[in-house]
């Protein structure tokens, strides 16, 4: 399979990839329209969940994945991702990396890499066609649960909610990388 890791999608290809018809994108700015005010979740002034069914909410939409994995055709990247561990960009090296990529059926897929520990892990989950909320974990774990809108991952960069076993929540921010130059190291776009 030749397939482009390092490409990623726009939001018009990827609505007709994943189905969406022509919806708008809808756009999970954690910290902006997207807020926990004490134990409740807020999208824009709207009350949707308590942060634990919010939480759930992830870990559902996360192990929704289909049972028989897409053909080898039917995968689109979302591109490959520095990530930062505290919701803002850092001068300080990143350590985490995330490789995504969606299927036809909304279900997603890559790799979690993480330098400092030598480790690289494939993750899997699904996004939420209704909400559009886009979650994954390592595959065969059930924490932690990253997740953002899957109209988030068409930007250069988009926070990102990581629901943790111990039900503490953190925002993250994931940063689009460019392919590395031959012999060069990458860099964000």
């Amino acid at each position: 399979m030749n397939f482009n890791y390092w490409g990623y999608a726009a939001w018009p290809a990827l609505t007709g990839w994943v189905g969406y018809g022509s919806s708008q994108p809808v756009y999970y700015n954690y910290g902006d329209n997207v807020y926990y005010e004490g134990d409740q979740v807020y999208y824009g002034d709207q009350p949707v969940a308590s942060a634990e069914q919010y939480a759930q909410q992830a870990a559902v939409i996360a192990a929704n994945v289909p049972a028989t994995q897409p053909a080898a055709e039917d995968w689109m990247p979302l591109g490959v991702f520095a990530i930062t561990n505290d919701g803002k960009p850092s001068s300080a090296e990143p350590t985490m990396y995330l490789q995504l990529a969606v299927s036809k059926q909304g279900a997603i897929n890559g790799t979690f890499q993480n330098t400092a520990t030598d480790s690289v892990q494939p993750i899997e989950g699904m996004v939420d066609k209704e909400t559009q909320r886009a979650a994954w974990t390592v595959a065969g774990k059930k924490t932690p649960i990253m997740e953002t809108g899957i109209g988030n991952l068409t930007q250069e960069t988009t926070p990102a909610l990581v629901h943790f076993a111990d039900g503490s929540t953190q925002q993250w921010l994931l940063v689009r990388l460019d392919k590395p130059q031959e012999g060069g190291a990458t860099a964000p776009n």
